[in-house]
């Protein structure tokens, strides 16, 4: 199964690829849902340097790019949609649509590259897949309102195309994501790529109109509760059954997450698909307790195995079990290197250091030193700092506060 990873900008991108992701997805700008994440401008092909859409599709090598231009579009809208795509023909390996007017334009832009649907379009059945494979999709991102066994049925039933599903990440209140929630309450349409989350708020009460006085009952010690907010999505221990239910791509949801979420959830997810698959005998165990480590909302199985679970709403907010401290960059000395720091980091802190190819693993003493190698006692986001461990470390290793499992 190809594994898809989340990337919100061109930073996250290289960390997708550097943990294990086959392939990314990015959003382009005005064109994609999440316009809150840091989407690439799609009509310019040169940006800033070391930030354009081609120097975006250079840094991917062998591996695989997508993009996302899966909104709805008005007509207004529909108008600019091919002049937004000028130029990108062979820049990206598929772009993933929800709305079937978009068709023409990226056909007449893009003649070459391959379509992807969505799962906004909720495609649920085999009838539905047999039509999209008709207009000329490669590869459906199934709704995520379906079991494994649906699954299993479809793929027996329409062997000719790629199926692709949601593994990892933030569930949606509304039925593929296809919710006014957001819209009536602050005039941002999350079905335009505006959203406010409006579902994960704190609410004090609901009470039904018709029903006066008749409630929803709510308790919450602080007197407010996330009642309408879904749980998080976690695959991490089925990884075998959809495998074997035919599935082709696994996707990690979260381009407006962090780099730390991107590398984590990406490097769980590959050593635990190649352990399903039996491409290798490391044991995927000390990787799988990296999505616990992220930042997340409490986990169920989504509609896979039984609707009871998504159907009850999370009562908590986020998990935040560690602290994103920063990541390493070049080494400059014996046990010496430099520091990308995301966050405080104290010297009296206990660190730990994630690699695409070992498991988290505490770093033991360390020194903190500035730009003139004079010891420090803390440092913080955007400050200079050296980093002095007997752990080797290389360029893209992660640093977290560390965390007692």
């Amino acid at each position: 199964m190809e594994l898809l990873a989340p990337a919100g900008n061109l930073e996250k991108l290289e960390y997708a690829y550097h943990y294990g992701a086959d392939a990314a997805y990015i959003g382009l700008q005005g064109l994609s849902l999440r316009q809150k994440a840091e989407t690439f401008p799609a009509g310019v092909i040169e940006t800033e340097p070391g930030n354009s859409i081609r120097d975006l599709f250079g840094r991917k090598g062998e591996k695989r790019l997508y993009a996302a231009v899966n909104r709805y579009f008005h007509p207004a809208d529909i108008e600019h949609l091919e002049k937004g795509l000028e130029g990108l023909e062979g820049l990206f390996d598929a772009f993933i649509i929800s709305d079937l007017g978009a068709i023409k334009g990226i056909k007449n832009a893009c003649p070459k590259t391959e379509l992807h649907l969505s799962t906004q379009a909720n495609c649920v059945n085999a009838e539905a897949a047999k039509q999209y494979r008709d207009l000329g999709f490669k590869r459906i991102v199934l709704g995520r309102e379906l079991s494994l066994p649906e699954i299993a049925a479809i793929r027996k039933e329409v062997p000719d195309i790629e199926l692709e599903v949601f593994i990892h990440g933030a569930m949606c209140l509304a039925y593929s994501g296809r919710c006014f929630l957001s819209a009536w309450m602050t005039g941002r349409s999350g079905n335009q790529g505006d959203c406010a989350q409006s579902c994960r708020w704190n609410y004090r009460v609901l009470e039904e109109e018709k029903r006066a006085g008749s409630y929803y009952p709510v308790i919450e010690e602080e007197g407010f509760t996330t009642i309408l907010s879904s749980k998080d999505l976690c695959l991490i221990d089925h990884l075998k059954d959809f495998h074997e239910a035919g599935v082709d791509a696994v996707k990690i949801e979260g381009r407006m997450k962090s780099l730390y979420y991107t590398a984590l959830t990406t490097l769980a997810y590959r050593k635990s698909i190649d352990s399903a698959e039996g491409r290798t005998k490391e044991d995927p165990e000390p990787y799988k307790r990296e999505v616990y480590a992220v930042s997340h909302r409490e986990y169920s199985r989504g509609f896979y195995y039984d609707q009871k679970e998504i159907e009850t709403p999370t009562l908590e907010g986020y998990i935040r079990p560690s602290r994103f401290a920063g990541t390493i960059g070049r080494k400059v000395g014996e046990d010496l290197y430099e520091v990308d720091v995301r966050n405080k980091i104290r010297s009296s802190d206990r660190i730990e250091v994630v690699s695409p190819h070992l498991p988290a693993r505490d770093i033991g003493k360390f020194r903190l030193l500035n730009e003139d190698r004079i010891d420090i006692s803390e440092t913080d986001h955007g400050k200079f700092c050296l980093l002095e461990t007997g752990v080797s470390l290389n360029p893209r290793d992660i640093l977290r506060i560390h965390l007692p499992w």
